[in-house]
């Protein structure tokens, strides 16, 4: 990939735990699993089959965000976040790759909790000690 052709304004997270979707949550829930996550989108795996979102359609997703301490340790933080399906790549002939945009913003920057962590140890690691 060109690197000019990034359009990205914010690093992401990679991992992948469940994600639970659907078009609105009185119907039947499907099951992906998270591939990336930024504050404004995500992007899942999920079966090629028709319960599969469209580009253009909206739905409602269901899922968990790590949310990172300063020793490394982590809780997942759980979401509920509506939005429009903008992209649906082939993976293969029974996996898509989806990608939604939040209608809200996570309160945080997932991918950018990391940097945050060892700016934070580094602020710690220069202190000077007590005496």
């Amino acid at each position: 990939m060109n690197a000019n052709s990034e359009r990205r304004t914010e690093q992401r997270l990679q991992y992948y735990w469940p994600i639970w979707f659907a078009e609105n949550f009185s119907d039947m829930l499907n099951q992906g699993q998270m591939v990336d996550i930024s504050s404004r989108a995500a992007a899942f795996t999920c079966y090629a089959d028709e319960r599969c979102p469209r580009p253009g359609q909206h739905i409602t997703a269901r899922f968990s965000v790590p949310c990172y301490g300063p020793d490394d340790s982590f809780d997942m933080a759980d979401f509920t976040r509506s939005g429009h399906v903008f992209r649906v790549d082939t993976i293969s002939s029974y996996l898509r790759r989806v990608a939604v945009q939040f209608a809200e913003p996570l309160p945080f920057k997932p991918g950018e909790q990391a940097e945050s962590r060892s700016e934070a140890n580094e602020e710690e690691a220069l202190e000077p000690a007590a005496v």
